[in-house]
């Protein structure tokens, strides 16, 4: 059973595709973090760099939108097959522009002249004079049908792509949809003649209208949702639908969770954790970098039956197969290398690579398998539109920076040392109270790593320590004490 399950909350809302049970795609979206790959802009070119081939365009964001040169018109249709590529455009332009990527990190979006409307079964390409069709149809029939037919009715100069799920629309539905997007089209026109520059001409669709869109299927038996206006939002988006299927859509109602409910809270959780353990007990370590996504295979528990290289083959298999789910669950994006278990039979790499291909094929975002390097690891990349999951739903430590570690507590107990020897050096000071936190108190005392330090310079003062479990196990705090009485906490111990 293939079902959609979309919850609404009011900081987020989750996208979930689960089939039997199993979390195959996820999607999350804050409310108030700014949505913008499909947004179309009115821009102003700010600089061109012919040496780059690019332009920073202004549409109206903090960072300046990065413009490609085969992302403009000019070059796309006036330069088609020349091999001039030089960049047709001058600081102080005005451009109409469609956000293709995210921002990431320190980079501002990319954006490109050539728009595109998707609808569920077509995208409406207004500025390319095409018809194609999507290559997940295979019947050549079906393909020459459905292209004679949208030839016979698109607008002209209009270009249209058939979406895979073009196959089980009726022609209704399809010119329904061409004339819907039309509009939106000339809308979108008429507003750039009008609206000042740098303004949003039109905004893509939230997650919720976006996922049913792109990912409803006739596979799908059903979509769950546990908002009532989100759902009447649906009757009227996709009426075609719940023509073919009245109970599509579903309400849940339950005062639990609605992700508890059905088990995807865990699921969930788990697509943040860098160890993914598979279903014979070898596992996956996920590490993403600024740059690219490295995945290590590890037997783990699995053992085998048979002998070592076959154990490994299995291991190395079914780890092609969660790597892909992987990918589409966590949204990893750009480079990724996979350092699978060495084989020494060639028979088995290449089976391997078959699975994972197999796997990659199921991808709605464009994946290219490179293959495996000199040094045996599988090299791919897989187009990156939006922010991985991790931004969404993680945020840098406040401790480690991001980095992932904390200084051992050796480490900060040669830090103190450090703080006490600048303490002592006073010839006044006598006695110090440290707080520390339980572990570094712990390693202090079973370690005596300032045993040496105790019973040499610092033979004739007194130190005491107090365990508090508030304090990071970075920090911790030096009180210089005064007199020949002190006032000590009843959980003060004197070190050595």
């Amino acid at each position: 059973m293939k079902e959609i399950l979309i919850h609404v909350h009011p900081s987020n809302t989750k996208v979930c595709i689960v089939e039997d049970g199993q979390l195959v795609e996820f999607w999350v979206e804050r409310k108030n973090l700014s949505r913008l790959v499909g947004n179309i802009y009115k821009g102003k070119v700010e600089n061109v760099l012919q040496g780059m081939q690019a332009a920073f365009v202004n549409i109206g964001l903090e960072k300046n939108a990065f413009l490609y040169a085969g992302d403009t018109l000019e070059y796309n249709e006036e330069l088609k097959g020349v091999t001039d590529t030089k960049l047709h455009l001058k600081a102080g332009e005005r451009v109409l522009c469609q956000v293709v990527k995210d921002e990431f990190g320190t980079k501002g979006a990319r954006i490109t002249m050539n728009v595109t409307l998707p609808g569920r079964g077509l995208v409406l390409m207004p500025q390319i004079d095409y018809v194609g069709v999507s290559r997940k149809i295979t019947d050549e029939a079906v393909k020459r049908d459905l292209i004679d037919f949208i030839r016979a009715n698109k607008p002209n100069g209009y270009g249209v792509i058939l979406r895979t799920q073009s196959v089980d629309c009726s022609r209704e539905e399809l010119l329904q949809e061409l004339r819907e997007l039309s509009e939106k089209w000339e809308k979108i026109k008429r507003d750039h003649l009008a609206k000042p520059v740098c303004s949003l001409l039109y905004k893509e669709e939230d997650l919720a209208i976006r996922a049913v869109r792109d990912m409803l299927r006739d596979d799908v038996d059903r979509i769950v949702l546990n908002d009532r206006k989100l759902m009447d939002e649906f009757v009227k988006a996709f009426p075609y639908l719940l023509e073919k299927k009245p109970d599509l859509l579903s309400l849940y109602e339950g005062s639990e969770d609605m992700l508890k409910f059905y088990r995807l809270t865990e699921q969930i959780d788990m697509l943040l954790e860098r160890k993914v353990v598979l279903k014979n007990g070898a596992y996956l370590i996920i590490d993403r970098t600024e740059a690219l996504t490295v995945i290590d295979v590890n037997t783990g528990k699995y053992v085998g039956r048979q002998n070592l290289e076959e154990t490994v083959f299995e291991t190395n298999r079914i780890a092609a197969v969660e790597i892909a789910r992987q990918l589409r669950l966590r949204n990893i994006g750009g480079i990724v290398v996979i350092d699978f278990i060495d084989m020494s039979d060639p028979a088995h790499n290449e089976a391997v690579l078959r699975v994972l291909q197999e796997e990659l094929s199921k991808d709605r975002t464009k994946t290219s398998l490179v293959g495996m390097s000199s040094l045996g690891l599988v090299e791919l990349t897989r187009k990156k539109k939006r922010s991985m999951i991790e931004s969404v739903m993680l945020q840098p430590c406040p401790y480690c920076n991001g980095d992932g570690y904390v200084y051992s507590d050796e480490h900060v107990i040669g830090k103190i040392k450090n703080a006490l020897h600048e303490l002592f050096a006073n010839p006044a000071t006598r006695s110090v109270l440290l707080r520390v936190s339980p572990s570094v108190c712990n390693k202090m005392f079973s370690l005596r790593l300032m045993e040496r330090e105790c019973a040499g310079d610092w033979r004739d003062k007194r130190i005491y320590v107090v365990s508090d479990d508030r304090l990071h196990i970075e920090k911790f705090e030096t009180k210089t004490l005064v007199g020949a009485i002190l006032d000590l906490p009843s959980d003060a111990r004197m070190l050595h």
